[in-house]
């Protein structure tokens, strides 16, 4: 896979579904530039900076972290800028830091719901050795939002309520018309895989008061701001009707 560019500004690293690893962006500034996510390894991190170089961009100086699943955050230890998180992601990024990787470990957690079996299942892919997952907190943390500068563009972070997890945070940029919303459209895959359909009802509103032409998703192709919207609208009438949650994957 190579960087795509969209516009002289924003470009993207596909999503892989053979280890989920996430979508993954680049916002270019003319001071800093800033990833958006920080993938689920090392050797995601080092892909995506590859292709960065291989593009004759620099390498971040930022990472926004869109929630605190495995496969968007896994890769904050190899990163080459400094990871941003919002105070819920990053307390739950001090838990998982404390977490061992020996099979009786990842059993247990399982046991109790801390983690889940899809992720369990991509982690031993992507992992050859548990031993060398690394997970560590952010090195900047902000409540609600936060705005970045990088020079003749403003990026835009902001937790949003959202179905797929508590700490979701849209990375927005206003001037290129595009937004980065992870999983944030997704069912919660730690709660019964359900979509909650208030949250989604305020996701849906809250991307209607956008100003975007491009969404760009964690694990699906973009989509124009008009498909995005039907799709989430589509499933909300779904659940609505069946008022028991739809299970799809992200």
């Amino acid at each position: 896979m190579v960087l795509t560019k969209v516009t002289e500004r924003i470009y993207f690293l596909e999503n892989d579904k053979e280890t989920d690893r996430p979508l993954l962006g680049y916002v270019k500034g003319d001071k800093y530039s800033l990833m958006v996510d920080a993938g689920n390894s090392r050797n995601h991190v080092e892909k995506f900076n590859d292709s960065i170089e291989k593009s004759n961009l620099r390498l971040p100086d930022y990472v926004a972290i869109t929630h605190w699943h495995w496969d968007h955050t896994y890769g904050m230890n190899a990163v080459t800028g400094k990871t941003i998180a919002c105070e819920i992601t990053n307390e739950r990024l001090k838990v998982m830091s404390k977490w061992q990787w020996t099979e009786e470990a990842m059993s247990k957690r399982l046991l109790t719901g801390e983690d889940i079996e899809f992720a369990d299942i991509n982690i031993r892919k992507e992992y050859k050795v548990l031993q060398d997952i690394k997970v560590i907190p952010a090195d900047i943390v902000f409540k609600n939002d936060l705005e970045i500068n990088l020079g003749g563009l403003v990026v835009i972070l902001k937790n949003v309520i959202a179905p797929h997890s508590e700490d979701s945070v849209i990375v927005y940029v206003p001037e290129e018309k595009v937004v980065f919303i992870g999983d944030a459209y997704s069912i919660d895959f730690y709660d019964n895989y359900k979509y909650d359909s208030v949250k989604l009802q305020n996701f849906i509103k809250m991307l209607e008061s956008l100003e975007f032409d491009t969404c760009f998703l964690g694990h699906s192709s973009p989509l124009k701001k008009t498909e995005i919207i039907e799709c989430l609208k589509s499933e909300y009438k779904k659940i609505s009707t069946n008022n028991d949650g739809k299970k799809i994957s992200k």
